[in-house]
């Protein structure tokens, strides 16, 4: 019989109960759901294909697998989310006599969205499985209530948020009386007044494989060139026989393993993640890999800290292999030798079958490593001249000559920012996207349509050895002021810490972008006219030297102040100094006759 009580689910499966969450995280049955132009939005119902079961023991109490639904909405400027009642049904009657069923209403919030799912699914722990908030937003995570009629089940709910989330938690175990590879499937459908949802259908069958990845004792403080090895070992603790591993390795861009094997697939970034540096290794283990034993690889990997590395992660993941398919796109095969596993105990408890297995949030680990290593942030500037009412482009920047590559992809936090301070005589007319506008002393500027004195410009959580941000920069000349400066500084996001712990020359973190030198010739000083007052400038007419925090958004932080890098102007000579009438005259005709000046070849100043 099937047993259905919402709300009663053992306290001891609260850890299976987060595992739900890997389910929205891992692939689900089910399309995303389709962007509603006319007609009422459409959700989608999903969840994991087939679940596996622990057979029910001789005694004891049944081992429970945590089984997670999840609701995809639109997303996108059609797809707002959803914030009327709906409700689920679930048919429960395909596994009657199969499993026992019971609901958690809190799984699909708090636990269902942290916690060890949020580390054990395929995207390597860096992607959430839903967010939990207060309850009062559309889709804020509160369990539905059920209500159980015989072999249906009604859960009600309130609001849908944009984007797939877990809606559901129900904790399975293989009902009294079943038997290894019974198999039956539970079918959820949705209602709401002005929605509409798309059922889901899966399958629970008892008995199979449960895979386990060992937890390896690395060595995580290193220095460039260490190498180690890495015998990665799994056990089978389930009740039967898996036939062929997948196991996926997964480094960012500081580590290495120099082994390439034929039955592996590489690709140098993971799928859906450009950018970021990570190396993706998918081997095909042949085999049969008997329940109740436990296997190593033939040869241990080595993984090695190239010269590149900082702070970096490692992913190793075993699960049962899918039917042979092909290569997925972007990777390509080894030329190595097989890849092997070789078992290290004798068999046991061993059962014929094949299905999902019943607890994978166990089959992953990761190990994170810290470096001893440095990476050189260098800041460029430019110099451009235009007569008044020209638009010129100035193009500056930073490099990371290296030699490490610096990524926050556990935080997703970003590396670092660009502070730009627009030179006297110009306005901005053009600004990269990424970049924000704030006052001259870096506080929050609502208006980011007219042109402002400062700019923040954040990176993305990973700059790579010898890349940077390029960001062009078009510029109105309004006065021709020979010789004004910006500033170009590359810093921490906080201005109240700006140091970047990483980089051990500070001193190129600061260029110039040097606008009209006026000179005939790039780099020879000249004494600029006295510009009019600024009013977001300091009464000396340059940036204020206070920073106020800035986030990497270009938010900043709520003391609104702060100094050293990312500082004002105030000593880099922006003010200009008043010239003889005659002298001041003649540079500047001479200026308006050069409608486009010539640029310096090299970019650091």
């Amino acid at each position: 019989m099937t047993r259905l009580s919402p709300r009663s689910a053992p306290r001891r499966a609260a850890g299976l109960l987060a595992a739900a969450a890997l389910l929205a995280v891992v692939p689900l049955a089910g399309a995303a759901a389709p962007a509603h132009a006319d007609g009422p939005p459409v959700f989608t119902l999903g969840g994991p294909a087939e679940t596996g079961l622990h057979p029910y023991p001789a005694g004891g109490g049944p081992k429970p697998s945590a089984l997670g639904i999840t609701v995809a909405a639109p997303s996108g400027e059609e797809g707002t989310g959803f914030a009327g009642e709906f409700t689920l049904t679930f048919d429960l009657s395909g596994v009657a006599g199969v499993a026992d069923v019971a609901f958690d209403g809190e799984a699909s919030g708090d636990e269902a969205s942290g916690g060890e799912a949020s580390r054990g699914g395929a995207s390597g722990g860096e992607t959430s499985g839903g967010e939990a908030s207060d309850g009062k937003e559309p889709g804020s995570g509160a369990g539905p209530e059920c209500e159980v009629t015989g072999a249906k089940a009604v859960c009600a709910g309130t609001g849908v948020r944009p984007g797939a989330h877990p809606v559901a938690a129900l904790v399975v175990t293989a009902a009294a009386g079943s038997e290894r590879g019974d198999s039956g499937t539970i079918t959820v459908t949705g209602e709401a007044e002005g929605a509409a949802f798309t059922p889901f259908t899966t399958r629970v069958t008892v008995g199979g494989p449960d895979l386990v990845m060992e937890e390896l004792p690395f060595r995580t403080e290193l220095v460039p060139g260490d190498r180690q090895q890495a015998p990665i070992t799994f056990a089978n603790r389930g009740a039967g026989d898996a036939d062929g591993v997948l196991l996926t390795l997964r480094y960012t861009r500081g580590l290495d393993i120099p082994q390439r094997y034929s039955n592996c697939r590489y690709s140098e970034d993971a799928p859906g993640l450009p950018g970021v540096g990570r190396t993706t290794a998918l081997c095909t283990v042949e085999g049969v890999f008997e329940a109740g034993e436990t296997y190593t690889l033939a040869t241990p990997l080595t993984i090695e800290a190239t010269e590149r590395a900082y702070r970096d992660t490692f992913l190793y993941r075993i699960e049962e292999a899918d039917a042979p398919r092909p290569a997925p796109a972007g990777f390509e095969r080894g030329g190595g030798a097989v890849l092997r596993a070789v078992p290290v105990t004798g068999p046991q408890n061993r059962a014929a079958g094949r299905t999902a297995d019943p607890t994978p949030h166990d089959n992953q680990r990761e190990a994170d490593f810290r470096t001893e290593n440095t990476a050189d942030f260098a800041a460029y500037g430019d110099r451009v001249s235009g007569a008044r009412g020209a638009t010129v482009t100035a193009d500056v920047g930073f490099r990371n000559d290296g030699p490490a590559w610096i990524g926050h992809l556990r935080s997703g936090e970003d590396v670092a920012v660009v502070d730009f301070t627009v030179p006297r005589g110009a306005s901005v007319v053009a600004k990269p996207d990424r970049c924000r506008a704030v006052t001259a002393t870096g506080e929050y500027r609502e208006d980011q349509r007219s042109p402002a004195p400062r700019y923040l410009c954040p990176t993305s959580p990973a700059v790579h050895d010898g890349e940077g941000l390029d960001l062009p920069f078009a510029l109105r000349i309004e006065e021709v002021l020979i010789g004004a400066e910006g500033e170009v500084t590359v810093r921490a996001p906080s201005a109240r810490n700006p140091a970047l712990p990483f980089d051990p020359a500070p001193a190129n973190n600061t260029a110039r972008l040097v606008l009209n030198a006026g000179d005939g010739g790039p780099g020879a000083p000249s004494a600029p006219p006295t510009p009019a007052p600024d009013p977001d400038r300091g009464p000396s007419g340059a940036p204020t030297a206070s920073v106020p925090g800035g986030g990497a958004a270009g938010t900043p932080d709520s003391s609104g102040s702060g100094s050293a890098q990312g500082g004002g102007l105030a000593s880099t000579g922006s003010d200009a100094l008043t010239v003889a009438g005659a002298a001041a005259v003649a540079l500047t005709a001479g200026l308006a006759l050069v409608a486009a000046a010539r640029r310096r070849a090299g970019r650091h100043f």
